[in-house]
């Protein structure tokens, strides 16, 4: 049962160009004509499959606006089904309504677990399973074009679902993380910890971590739909970072005007000539620059401020 139009690539009726498409798998898809007939006639075009593998092997010709899914089929039950779906990237961005007659608890969770957005219990009300459809169809492709704009932007842009697992992310994002974690999807769970990481945000809001000539920055942006969390991932080079680093450290005017001559090659001697000191302050005024920028020695802290151009 399909909406008119000509033949496919695998013998089925072609969608219709315009309207939204909804893949229907049942293993009893018969029992689902009057769903199918108040989806048409909704201006829907519906796409059957009776079990598990043909839904997926469907989905290699055609991507739906969205998937109504049993949750008990033979084979692949819906779950599993739901699974591989959210973890092909063509695919991820799809709605997954589960449709069963399971009503426990654990159910539920276990479709949500699985990558479901919503959960309908049988006997289907055709208005109710309407309204959420309609509803899941206009944010997927709300999120879509939204993910879209960030990816032509470059734009590092990561969302991470209730549970602290990354759900989506932007190329520019995927780049930076397998540049600073890892070269494969491995790469995902020391980012997850990163990010999970409150104890690690610095005072700006940054979360920051060294990573070869400079530092992988990342902002909490907050929250969007079903509990995810958006954070937005930047790269600094070293010499933006050591500047960032001795802002941090929030030295006195006078420890930035010694740690400044101390850049230029200064002694003791010389910066206490100069800044009307005895040699014992310069000494103490450099003790607390050492503390603040968390280094041991003098050429450190003169390396940091050289990078950052001599201004303190």
């Amino acid at each position: 049962m399909a909406a008119t139009g000509a033949a496919g690539p695998r013998g089925d009726v072609a969608v219709t160009k315009g309207r939204d498409v909804v893949l229907v798998v049942d293993d009893a898809p018969g029992s689902l004509g009057a769903l199918a007939s108040e989806l048409e006639a909704e201006g829907y075009t519906v796409l059957l499959s009776s079990d598990g593998a043909d839904a997926l092997e469907r989905l290699r010709w055609v991507t739906p606006d969205a998937v109504l899914l049993d949750a008990v089929m033979p084979g692949l039950d819906g779950f599993e089904v739901c699974r591989r779906i959210k973890a092909e990237p063509a695919w991820s961005h799809v709605p997954v309504i589960f449709m069963t007659g399971l009503a426990q608890t654990e159910h539920v969770v276990a479709g949500f677990d699985a990558g479901g957005v919503d959960y309908v219990v049988k006997p289907l009300r055709a208005a109710e399973v309407l309204a959420r459809l309609a509803t899941h169809v206009r944010n997927a492709r709300a999120v879509r074009l939204a993910r879209d704009a960030v990816d032509v932007a470059g734009h590092g842009v990561v969302v991470v679902d209730a549970r602290g697992r990354v759900a989506w992310c932007s190329p520019r994002a995927r780049q930076l993380m397998h540049e600073c974690f890892g070269s494969d999807d491995a790469a995902l769970v020391p980012l997850q910890t990163w990010l999970a990481d409150a104890a690690a945000v610095g005072p700006d809001g940054l979360l920051c971590r060294a990573c070869g000539s400079g530092e992988l920055l990342a902002r909490r942006l907050g929250e969007v739909a079903l509990g995810e969390t958006m954070w937005l991932l930047a790269w600094r080079q070293a010499s933006d970072a050591t500047t960032l680093r001795l802002q941090r450290a929030a030295l006195t005017p006078r420890e930035a005007e010694v740690l400044s001559w101390v850049a230029k090659g200064k002694t003791n001697r010389d910066i206490a000539d100069i800044l009307g000191m005895s040699p014992r302050t310069v000494n103490k005024h450099l003790e607390h620059v050492f503390e603040k920028l968390g280094v041991e020695t003098r050429a450190a802290a003169a390396a940091l401020a050289s990078r950052a151009g001599g201004d303190a």
